[in-house]
């Protein structure tokens, strides 16, 4: 029986995976480097590193890295001004809490999440909040969900995840967690053959776990 929940955050439960790759792609142009939306997917799929492309074209480590910096103000300036909140997923998590222990498991910088989460609309339904600060190797490696099964007390039959990503799915399938993916079009060309269940959208979740 499962009674613990874990969500990944972007893709999920808010719509931020858009604003994170303009703000990449904007970095990126003042570098003089064009990051295409394909490359960008196909990188994001296993957890690359899309900055390679601007060392191989002949940016310095640190041009790459004041760049990094840049991107980050460029990304939390969406968070604060776009609008990244899905319609009905407040009252999803309300409603779920009444009956599963939840957690979100995010490869978010910890300073991005809480500008995401000011309001605490969906994260006091939380019970712990992993970001990518808290364990030693993002997704697609098991380590955050393996760290979120340590945190509950519980074994991997007795929880389930939600992820929008092959490489999110792939940390749960490496720590054996049944994993439902929900559909984003950000991420319809991922390979989500491996997904224990799929989803249209997180209202699916509720009927899905009463089988």
């Amino acid at each position: 029986m499962k009674n613990v929940i874990l969500f990944d955050n972007d893709g999920v439960l808010v719509e931020t995976e858009l604003w994170y790759f303009r703000a990449n792609e904007k970095a990126m142009k003042e570098l003089g480097v064009t990051l295409e939306l394909e490359y960008y997917l196909e990188l994001m799929k296993h957890g690359g590193n899309w900055w390679e492309l601007a060392l191989q074209q002949g940016v310095t480590m640190d041009e790459v890295n004041l760049a990094r910096e840049r991107r980050s103000r460029y990304y939390q300036h969406y968070l604060r001004t776009e609008d990244i909140y899905i319609d009905g997923v407040e009252e999803i998590i309300k409603e779920l809490a009444e009956s599963y222990r939840m957690g979100i498991v995010t490869t978010s910088r910890r300073v991005d999440f809480e500008i995401i989460h000011h309001a605490k609309k969906l994260t006091r339904h939380m019970e712990y909040i992993l970001c990518e600060e808290d364990y030693p190797r993002a997704k697609p490696y098991p380590d955050p969900y393996l760290k979120a099964l340590e945190l509950f007390g519980v074994s991997a039959d007795q929880a389930i995840v939600v992820e929008d990503s092959q490489r999110g799915l792939s940390a749960a399938v490496s720590a054996e967690i049944e994993c439902a993916v929900v559909k984003n079009d950000f991420t319809a060309s991922h390979d989500f053959s491996s997904a224990t269940y799929r989803l249209e959208s997180l209202k699916e979740l509720k009927s899905l776990l009463k089988r």
